[in-house]
């Protein structure tokens, strides 16, 4: 499809679209919101906090034996170390090129 034919039948698609909206008429079966007296369903309210939890107070280990720790495991350049290093990816075998295929040419470009 061209360009030009594109541009030219956007604004059909889109005004077709827009008729066809506003063309719908109302469900059969609603109530009519004007009228008193019409039955309606029946409202259900659900509380977002219906399944809230309290905050539970947490055990604490003391300050000390939290710096032995830390201090056993070597300090914080353990942990500044750990950080820096890349997550280890799992080792898998190493991957089989398909029969009949060529590897694909630098860049995306299809090799000619």
């Amino acid at each position: 499809m061209s360009i030009s034919m594109f541009r030219r039948l956007t604004p059909a698609m889109l005004l077709a679209g827009a008729t066809l909206a506003c063309a719908q008429t109302a469900p059969r079966g609603r109530a009519d919101p004007l009228d008193a007296a019409a039955s309606a369903p029946r409202l259900v309210y659900h509380s977002p906090l219906a399944e809230y939890r309290r905050f539970a107070e947490q055990p604490v280990a003391s300050w000390r034996s939290a710096n032995e720790t830390v201090n056993r495991i070597g300090g914080w350049r353990v942990y500044a170390r750990e950080a820096a290093e890349p997550a280890a990816a799992p080792a898998s075998a190493p991957r089989q090129p398909v029969p009949g295929t060529a590897p694909a040419a630098p860049g995306g470009q299809e090799k000619k």
